[in-house]
């Protein structure tokens, strides 16, 4: 474990952080700014793609009709990403690096966008259809029919099904038991098979009925989210102006801590923020292609620019709102701020929230863990029958399931750990192909 935390230690200080964001970069460039196109892209994903039927056989209009929608996912994407990274993540994030690690976070959204496209581009490019006439893709099907290497293609989908079972379901079983448990006083146990449940009804019903969950719940977490965060900014506008100028000042040149808690070097502003928003929005490891290639869509560029507003929507806008909030409160109430952990500081700015604050937040953290079980399964699905086929799917399901009761119920410093290291290695392979097939990603 010390070994393997050390590791960790050096790979997401600044070798990693260089080789995302330069990616981030260069595909901001090549592709001739994608961003500038975001509006054109929320557009895109709430418009049904018109679909020509006349010269296709009827068979395969109704296997395509049983795919995601461009929305579903989209919805599907985000379901997988919003989640403790947006509130806890931040929190975090302001607490070690200052309140500049609110715009490093950001402009890692920004930047991170152009790279969710080039990633969702070559993951319809080079997707399949399996047996059961759905399509599947990821970045593992661009290492196998992209590159023609099925060695590096398989180890990236073991990767997959390693991180689902940590990040995405034990660490997330197991943040959910803590907010309830801390808020509400409820027993892990019960938590953990009340979670297993819910979650695996949606699970067992296979990709629609995660899709369909999915395009119901996310867009109304996220508007409650949104909402608080706007009404506690309403509250503080007195100090908004203020908490704008000096996370811009701390992102430059850091002073001195606020409270005894944040502020530190331009060198932590960045590290702190620059990791935390490549953790959830997670551009760059590939992920959030695996549902963009499982969408009915016929043009990997329209399906690009609906899945890059993952993206925008998870850090470029949750995440900023996350930061403004909790710089703002540091500004309003410096009192409360003492006795406070490094994870604490999004609990004492929601405080002040007229309706519950606490209580609201700890919704919000419940609800988003209980999303995030359920996108992070497909993602382990699709890997798992990439590797040993879908006769086979309904195992990895049911052990996912279980896995969610077991991580709710135990410690998780080791399966952290672990998971950061898988997490890690993935980006690796992913960026590769990207680098390799640069010249296929077309902007339209």
């Amino acid at each position: 474990m010390k070994t393997i935390s050390l590791v960790n230690d050096f790979l997401w200080s600044f070798p990693l952080l260089f080789l995302l964001m330069g990616t981030h970069l260069f595909f901001t460039l090549k592709l001739r700014i994608p961003q500038r196109r975001i509006g054109k892209a929320l557009l895109l994903s709430i418009t049904p793609e018109k679909q020509e039927t006349s010269s296709r056989k009827a068979s395969d209009h109704k296997r395509s009709d049983r795919n995601l929608s461009a929305f579903g996912a989209l919805a599907t994407t985000l379901a997988a990403t919003l989640g403790t990274g947006n509130i806890i993540g931040v929190s975090t994030a302001v607490a070690l690096g200052g309140p500049g690690a609110v715009f490093w976070c950001w402009l890692t959204g920004i930047l991170g966008m152009a790279t969710s496209y080039a990633e969702c581009y070559l993951s319809v490019l080079y997707k399949e259809k399996n047996t059961e006439g759905f399509f599947v893709g990821g970045p593992m099907y661009v290492l196998k029919n992209g590159l023609r290497h099925k060695t590096l293609a398989k180890f990236y989908a073991f990767c997959t099904v390693c991180a689902a079972f940590g990040v995405g379901c034990t660490t997330q079983a197991n943040s959910l038991t803590q907010t309830t448990s801390s808020t509400w006083g409820l027993s892990p146990h019960l938590v953990g098979i009340a979670a297993a449940f819910v979650s695996g009804l949606v699970i067992l019903g296979g990709i629609r009925s995660i899709g369909n969950i999915c395009m119901k719940i996310v867009p109304v977490l996220g508007i409650l989210y949104i909402g608080g965060c706007c009404v506690l900014l309403f509250l503080h506008r007195d100090v908004l102006a203020q908490s704008v100028l000096l996370i811009l000042q701390y992102a430059l040149a850091p002073k001195a801590a606020i409270g005894g808690i944040a502020g530190y070097s331009l060198k932590q502003a960045a590290r702190y923020g620059i990791a935390r928003g490549l953790f959830t929005n997670e551009a760059g490891i590939g992920t959030s292609a695996i549902p963009a290639a499982a969408s009915g869509a016929s043009s990997p560029s329209r399906q690009a620019y609906v899945s890059m507003t993952a993206v925008f929507w998870d850090t470029v806008v949750m995440c900023l709102l996350s930061g403004l909030v909790i710089v703002a409160n540091m500004l309003k109430h410096p009192e409360s701020l003492l006795h406070v952990n490094e994870t604490g500081l999004a609990d004492a700015a929601f405080a002040y929230l007229p309706f519950g604050g606490s209580q609201f937040l700890s919704l919000s953290l419940a609800a988003f863990a209980i999303t995030t079980l359920i996108g992070w399964s497909y993602f382990g699905e699709k890997a798992f029958a990439f590797l040993w086929g879908d006769q086979n799917i309904n195992v990895y399901k049911l052990i996912y399931i279980v896995m969610i009761y077991i991580g709710a119920v135990i410690p998780l410093n080791v399966v952290w750990e672990c998971t950061d290291l898988i997490n890690a290695v993935m980006v690796f392979p992913n960026v590769l192909a990207l680098f390799l097939l640069r010249d296929k990603i077309r902007p339209s």
